[in-house]
């Protein structure tokens, strides 16, 4: 419990989609803005999508992330970290483009293959900004997210070893901490590293507390002391499974990628709003909050003065 609470903030992701929210970053402008704003709201990591400006759609390409990575980092000190995931029916060498491109200290990588439901959310809405965003959400009922171990073990090789990036390992399922316990005993995983458990998506493990004990708890026999671990739940579920997470020593998300909410039925107006909820839990708790110097260190980060932004 002596650990201050590294709070990542996802801006934008890949799920949600415009008309969903007003205030969901589309353009790089509007992305560079709420990774600056959630960072001095007290975010040590920035998680980053980028969509395209015009539609909304999720973006693979390095040029579009070009638009604002550099801006992030010459206004914040935080972590900047690029997604690999990308959006739902992208390839792996799509979704790997932009890292692969900027080098930066983190990438996210998630730990395995698994249905990713998304479809429910078409039930909420009777019209659509854009034609695509319903043909998206309805791909999902017949959708598998691929990431198999040739996948992963490439990203690792190729954006790990060769650029010295460090992940964020997104783990939906408990076999998926199984499946990065296997990398580090294969030795192409080193400590430290940092587990993103993940709750609340359909085709995953659900949002439960006891589920997070679970997770919690076996994490903690497959990996002991040699990592850092952090929440983030799916809607509603977001700042409760937050809270647990640094109650119980570990570290926390939050974002508009994982909740369009602030509280019951009220839009967030910002990520930064998000952030500032969440920072004021956690010091109530009489936890403190890492700064990015912490979180790089902890995480064992190369700096941002090694990046290609």
């Amino acid at each position: 419990m002596a650990n201050s609470v590294i709070i990542t903030c996802a801006p934008t992701g890949g799920i949600h989609t415009p008309t969903m929210s007003p205030y969901l970053p589309i353009t790089p402008s509007e992305i560079a803005t709420a990774a600056i704003d959630a960072a001095e709201a007290g975010a040590s990591v920035i998680h980053l999508h980028a969509r395209d400006p015009e539609t909304g759609k999720p973006d693979p390409r390095p040029e579009t992330f070009m638009q604002f990575l550099p801006v992030i980092k010459q206004s914040t000190d935080a972590v900047v970290n690029v997604s690999t995931g990308g959006g739902l029916g992208m390839t792996v060498d799509e979704r790997l483009a932009a890292a692969m491109a900027a080098s930066p200290e983190m990438a996210s990588l998630n730990m395995g293959s698994m249905n990713f439901g998304i479809f429910p959310m078409l039930e909420k809405y009777d019209s659509w900004k854009h034609d695509w965003e319903p043909a998206f959400l309805e791909m999902t009922k017949d959708f598998i997210f691929p990431n198999t171990f040739k996948s992963i073990e490439y990203i690792l090789r190729e954006l790990g070893e060769a650029h010295g990036t460090r992940f964020e390992f997104e783990c939906y399922d408990l076999g998926h901490l199984y499946n990065l316990a296997w990398f580090v005993d294969k030795g192409l995983v080193k400590p430290p590293f940092f587990v993103q458990m993940v709750f609340g998506i359909l085709g995953g493990v659900g949002a439960d507390p006891d589920n997070l004990m679970h997770m919690h708890n076996i994490a903690n026999k497959l990996f002991g002391d040699d990592y850092e671990w952090s929440v983030l739940a799916a809607g509603r579920h977001q700042m409760p499974f937050a809270t647990q997470s640094a109650m119980l020593g570990g570290n926390l998300r939050v974002g508009l990628e994982d909740s369009l909410y602030i509280g019951k039925g009220e839009l967030a107006k910002s990520n930064a709003e998000q952030v500032k909820k969440i920072r004021r839990i956690v010091e109530d708790l009489g936890l403190s909050i890492a700064t990015p110097a912490e979180a790089r260190e902890r995480l064992g980060l190369k700096g941002g003065d090694m990046v290609k932004f």
